[in-house]
């Protein structure tokens, strides 16, 4: 090949492999720890890069957590989709030395996934679930709504360790419904009409 093409396809070659050299500066890495008893429990999804096995869910996606017998811990996924609702149940196992913050889950045997809580509100009103491929990550909420100064935070979490956002998708949740307080219902139904 000529000298003079030899150039041209290098540069052009270093243009195309600079932003993916660049695109993870550092490790994906977790939380030093987690309490799994404040962890377990019902999650609401509010935003992920999604799974393949998630194609078909269009929103109220949640995520439960319960411990087993064996300590390990029982997965249960749900999601609502046009046809109504998918379901799907695993098992996950807590990594030695990780702080319990770094698991394997596995809904089909023998394949397993990693899932690392690599952000953790203090009040564990929020978390953050990545893995080290920064393929999948999942913005999950103890409500089916969060505040936009946590869902920022949280994101800001995930850019820092060197996730693309361009394809998160954000999880339409049902609120929760209002229930009154027993006393305030009480008093509406007790109140006398006013005189006119």
């Amino acid at each position: 090949m000529p000298r003079s093409l030899l150039l041209p396809l290098v540069c052009a070659a270093a243009l195309v492999l600079a932003p993916q050299a660049q695109a993870y500066p550092v490790r994906v890495t977790s939380v030093p720890q987690v309490d799994l008893s404040r962890y377990l429990g019902k999650w609401y999804e509010i935003a992920a890069l999604p799974m393949f096995f998630q194609r078909n869910c269009v929103g109220d996606t949640t995520a439960e957590y319960s411990l087993n017998g064996d300590g390990s811990i029982a997965v249960h996924n749900r999601c609502r989709t046009k046809d109504g609702v998918d379901e799907a149940k695993g098992r996950a196992t807590v990594l030695p030395k990780s702080g319990n913050a770094r698991l394997e889950v596995s809904f089909f045997w023998p394949f397993k996934g990693d899932y690392w809580v690599i952000g953790l509100d203090p009040e564990y009103r929020w978390a953050l679930v990545g893995q080290p491929s920064r393929k999948y990550l999942w913005l999950l909420s103890r409500t089916p709504q969060l505040p936009q100064a946590d869902i920022d935070k949280a994101l800001g979490i995930a850019v820092s360790q060197g996730y693309l956002l361009r394809e998160l998708k954000f999880t339409p949740q049902t609120p929760l419904p209002v229930i009154s307080p027993p006393e305030a219902a009480a008093e509406s139904s007790t109140a006398t009409p006013e005189a006119k």
